[in-house]
C-alpha cells in the first residue's frame, strides 16, 4: 500500500475530538486504571524506566506525569559541541534550506514561511540556511532541551491539524509539518536567530514552554503571538527549554552558513539529548 493511501483515513478521523479525549484521560488522577495503561504502555512501547529519576510505575498519578518524567542525573551527558541535539528521537530529514523550502520526504517540500505562520520578514532570515526535523516516538523523553545558548524574543501559536507525525505520514501528506498545529520558538544568540517548533500531532493533548506553561489547549483556532522583548530570558545549552504531553516532532532553522551538521547524521538514526549535532559554521 502507498504512503498517500496508507493516510486516508487520517483525513476521515475526528482528530480534534480524539486528541481533546486523550488529553483528558491523560491528565486525570485514575488510580489503578491509570498505573495499568502506564504498565501496558511501557511493555508496548519498550520504554526504558531505568533512566528514569523515579522509576516506579506505580508512583506516577497521572499519564502525563509518566510521559513527561525526568531523566535520573547523570542520564544524558552534554558533548562536547557547538550545538547539541535537543530531544531524543530520530532523524526525520535534514540539511539545507533551499531558498525557502524545507525538504519533508521524497516528493514534499514546505516553505520557512508557512512553518512560522506567515512571517516573511522572520523566515526571510533562514533562507538558504539549515534545518533538522527530528521525530520523537512515544518511548522517547519527551522534554525538549536547547541546542545552544539563546535569549527568547517571541513565541507564535500557530493553529492547525492534527495529523499524525510518524515516518508514513510524512512521506504521505503534503506540507505536514506546516499544516499542523504547532508552537514556534525564536531566539537570538551569539551567531544571529533561530527557531525551534514544537509541532503537535494526533494523540498530542498539549504543548508546553517553561517559560509560559502549557501553550494549548485553549485552542482558539487563530494565531497567537507573545513578544519578549522587554524580558531578559535567557536558556544555556542543554536546559529544558519545552516538553510535548504526548509525542511528536521538533523543527529547527538556523540562518545560512551558521550550522555545520554533525557528519554521523543520517535520515533514520536514532538520537539522544545531548549529543552533538555539530559545530559552528562562522
Amino acid at each position: 500500500m502507498s504512503d498517500r493511501l496508507a493516510v486516508i483515513p487520517q483525513y476521515l478521523l475526528p482528530k480534534q475530538a480524539l486528541t481533546a479525549l486523550a488529553g483528558k484521560f491523560a491528565g486525570a488522577e485514575a488510580g489503578s486504571l491509570t498505573t495499568a495503561f502506564i504498565r501496558w504502555f511501557v511493555g508496548r512501547y519498550g520504554v526504558n524506566m531505568s533512566e528514569a529519576a523515579n522509576p516506579d510505575i506505580a508512583s506516577y498519578k497521572r499519564f502525563n506525569d509518566f510521559f513527561t518524567r525526568p531523566l535520573r542525573e547523570g542520564a544524558r551527558p552534554l558533548a562536547e559541541a557547538d550545538y547539541l541535539c535537543p530531544v531524543d528521537g530520530a532523524i526525520s530529514q535534514f540539511g539545507a534550506i533551499e531558498r525557502d523550502q524545507i525538504f519533508q520526504a521524497k516528493g514534499h517540500s514546505y516553505s520557512t514561511t508557512a512553518l512560522v505562520g506567515g512571517d516573511r520578514d522572520l523566515a526571510a532570515k533562514f533562507e538558504n540556511g539549515s534545518f533538522a526535523t527530528l521525530y520523537l516516538s512515544p518511548r522517547d523523553y519527551h522534554r525538549i532541551h536547547m541546542p545552544c545558548d539563546g535569549r527568547l524574543t517571541r513565541m507564535i501559536y500557530v493553529p492547525g491539524a492534527l495529523f499524525s507525525v510518524n515516518p508514513t505520514t510524512a512521506r504521505g501528506v503534503p506540507g505536514l509539518f506546516a499544516r499542523n498545529e504547532r508552537v514556534v520558538c525564536v531566539f537570538e544568540t551569539a551567531a544571529g536567530p533561530f527557531v525551534l517548533t514544537l509541532v503537535g500531532a494526533t494523540i498530542v493533548g498539549s504543548m508546553a514552554t517553561v517559560w509560559h506553561g502549557v501553550v494549548n489547549p485553549p485552542r482558539p483556532g487563530v494565531l497567537r503571538e507573545w513578544r519578549y522583548d522587554d524580558q531578559n530570558i535567557v536558556l544555556k545549552k542543554g536546559e529544558e527549554m519545552g516538553r510535548f504531553l504526548l509525542g511528536s516532532t521538533v523543527v529547527m532553522l538556523f540562518p545560512k552558513n551558521v550550522l555545520n551538521f554533525n557528519p554521523d547524521w543520517a535520515p533514520a538514526r536514532p538520537l539522544r539529548m545531548g549529543e552533538a549535532m555539530g559545530s559552528t559554521g562562522i
